[in-house]
């Protein structure tokens, strides 16, 4: 499918998501829910029919199908109903998104494709805490339509968590060293990502690296954060690096983007 540049154009604010769907059995009614979900447009390759799989050995979860070859490249294929814990409805008529994180290719089996939405990421509202718990941390955002609700879902935790080998990581040696060079600057940093496995990644590098870290799960939040330091710098007439040396931010986030 066409891959867009719009979240590249610096003060947008808006993102394209592919909407999908999910038909859901009830286990304790047997009654059928269709959910549906979103995903980044800039991280889907193309859109294809449920090819002929493989099964491989050793699988790291039951969500894992096995593989299938799309022009000489063999892909994962991961049920997501089965990952997230739903029981879905298997027909033929079911569709796979292919998707690249990380450099990583996969693919996620799922019932349905309905459209792509150009929508305001201030349109995008972060999951609370209520909502977040239900689903372990696997929802980045949520989108309100007149007749449902769209979960915007955290692909790069789901493969980490999948396949922990494919998690960003430094070695603790470089680390280590970072920490000893810089544990007398008192470093401060604050990392802002809707993703909590990343955030929490990142944040747990740095403070291994000697920096002392806060977090916050937008652009909004830290925006706010910010402003708050700017406040305190003034008014003690202290410089802001007193109060933050780094800001490590994403760009694409609910409320208010990176940008």
């Amino acid at each position: 499918m066409a891959q867009t540049n719009i979240l590249l154009e610096s003060g947008t604010n808006e993102l394209e998501l592919v909407e999908f769907y999910i038909d859901e059995t009830d286990r304790e009614t047997g009654e059928t829910y269709r959910g549906y979900y979103g995903v980044n447009v800039a991280k889907v390759l193309e859109i294809i029919r449920l090819p002929q799989v493989t099964r491989m050995p050793e699988i790291p979860h039951p969500a894992v199908l096995g593989a299938f070859n799309l022009r000489n490249k063999i892909i994962p294929l991961i049920d997501l109903a089965l990952w997230l814990d739903k029981d879905m409805q298997h027909t033929d008529a079911a569709k796979v998104i292919v998707s690249e994180f990380n450099r990583v290719t996969s693919a996620f089996m799922v019932s349905g494709v309905t459209r792509i939405h150009r929508i305001s990421w201030e349109s995008v509202e972060p999951p609370d805490a209520h909502v977040s718990g239900y689903t372990d941390n696997n929802i980045t955002g949520v989108v309100r339509f007149e007749d449902r609700i769209m979960l915007i879902l955290d692909m790069e935790k789901i493969l980490g968590d999948l396949n922990p080998s494919l998690a960003m990581r430094v070695e603790d040696s470089v680390l280590a060293a970072a920490a000893e060079e810089h544990k007398k600057d008192n470093f401060k940093a604050h990392v802002t990502d809707d993703s909590t496995a990343i955030r929490r990644m990142i944040a747990g590098m740095l403070t291994r690296a000697g920096f002392e870290v806060t977090e916050s799960i937008n652009g909004r939040v830290a925006w706010e954060v910010l402003l708050g330091l700017k406040q305190q710098a003034t008014d003690s007439e202290r410089p802001i690096t007193d109060f933050v040396d780094i800001i490590v931010s994403d760009i694409e986030m609910p409320a208010m983007d990176g940008h």
